[in-house]
Parts: C-alpha cells; sequence; structure tokens
C-alpha cells in the first residue's frame, strides 16, 4: 500500500511539470518515471557494528573556542547520538549522560589519558568518542549569510582490543545545513539553523552503527512524498 501511494504522489508530481499539447502523453510517462527514480532508496549498511550487546558510552569533546561560542554544543549531540543508538541498536546498554558529565567534571583531564583508560575508567565495553573539529553557522568571513556545518573525527575505543589505547576504528563525518543556498540572516533564525546542524550531524553520526535507508538521489529527493514511511530518516 505505502508503494501504491508513492506511485500516486510521484504520478501527481510528474503531471505538474507536464506541458500541454500533443506530446504530453509521452512527457507524462518520461516525468512518472524520472519522479519515481528520484524517490528511489537505498539500503546503507554501518560502518562500524560493534556496538550489539555492549555497555557503550558516547562521549563529545570540543575546543575551548567552540565550547565558549556554543556551550550546549557537547551536551546535546551527546544526548541525541545517544538516544539514536538506544533506539536502533539491538542489545546495546548506554551509560546515562549524567553520569559521563559526572565522571569528566571530577576527571578535567579526561581528554589526556590513554583510551584504554577511559573505557576502564567508565567501565565498559565501547566508547563512542566524538571529537568535533569545527561547528560553525556562518560562511567564514560573512556572518551576514547562513551556511552551517559541523565536523568531527568518530573514534571506537574497545576496551577488549589488543591495543586498548588505540582507536579501533576512525570516520570523520560532515554535516550541513542548511540545503538551501544563499539563505540570508532574514530568511532563517539562528536558533532554526543551529537545531537543524545539530539534528543532521546526529543523524550523521549514529547512520555509522547501524543499516539505514537514504535516497538514492539525495539532491532530487522529495521527502514529503515519503512523511508516512517512519523506515526513512532524512
Amino acid at each position: 500500500m505505502r508503494m501504491i501511494t508513492r506511485m500516486l504522489l510521484c504520478l501527481m508530481a510528474a503531471m505538474s511539470v507536464v506541458a500541454a499539447g500533443g506530446c504530453a502523453i509521452g512527457f507524462l510517462g518520461a516525468g512518472l518515471a524520472q519522479n519515481f527514480e528520484y524517490q528511489k532508496l537505498i539500503e546503507v549498511l554501518p560502518r562500524y557494528e560493534g556496538l550489539e550487546h555492549r555497555t557503550v558510552a558516547v562521549i563529545v569533546d570540543a575546543d575551548l573556542a567552540t565550547l565558549y561560542e556554543y556551550p550546549t554544543l557537547c551536551d546535546t549531540v551527546a544526548a541525541g547520538v545517544t538516544k539514536k543508538l538506544g533506539d536502533k541498536i539491538s542489545g546495546i546498554r548506554l551509560l546515562s549522560q549524567r553520569y559521563i558529565r559526572n565522571w569528566q567534571f571530577a576527571t578535567p583531564q579526561w581528554n589526556a589519558l590513554p583510551y584504554g583508560d577511559i573505557a576502564r575508567q567508565l567501565n565498559v565495553d565501547r566508547v563512542v568518542l566524538i571529537d568535533i573539529q569545527e561547528f560553525r553557522l556562518h560562511p567564514r568571513g560573512n556572518r551576514w549569510m547562513w551556511d552551517g556545518e559541523c565536523v568531527a573525527m568518530v573514534g571506537i575505543i574497545e576496551r577488549d582490543n589488543i591495543e586498548p589505547d588505540e582507536l579501533a576504528e576512525n570516520f570523520q563525518v560532515t554535516a550541513r545545513f542548511p540545503k538551501l543556498k544563499e539563505l540570508d540572516r532574514q530568511g532563517a533564525s539562528e536558533e532554526a539553523i543551529k537545531t537543524g546542524l545539530y539534528v543532521e550531524f546526529i543523524k550523521r553520526v549514529a547512520w555509522l552503527f547501524y543499516p539505514h535507508l537514504q535516497p538514492k538521489y539525495p539532491d532530487q529527493y522529495k521527502p514529503d512524498l515519503d512523511r508516512d514511511n517512519t523506515d526513512i530518516e532524512i
């Protein structure tokens, strides 16, 4: 039923762009096929699958200048990623963010510890370590436009690894928001851009760890045509 609904919606979208005239049927068929192709989804496998049935801590770090400008950044990302992983990964047992924050407060130099010591002190099997290297809402040198970007390295600490003081895996994650180009400060509020960037970044970090559906053509995909499909994270 869901597929039929999507096909009907794609048909309506195609009809809206068909020019009047004798070739309308041909254009309609081509438009329908193209719109249906643009709505195709592909399954993307996880980059790391070692969190199932494990105790896991999600820790986020950023430099002091970034934290001064965005003081809730680390807590927001940590809470969002923790919730996503808890919702999507079978058997995962996540350390509470309150416990982690208390540990960080009691261990001021925690980010200078060997990786294995972090896992041992938190008493978890895995640590998802998110090191945010850049978080901005504007293009460099132009505070009149919105162009949010968050860049981070996401490392995995395995307590039972032969080399626990080395990252078992390390991934770079980049998120951008909004998708609209040339959006100025009159077109959206700072809070809306910041929230959108948080959501996009949290989603992309979490996607490293579980299979998910993504549009085959992200730039052409129309999420409103799939608004009833709860399996899609757009």
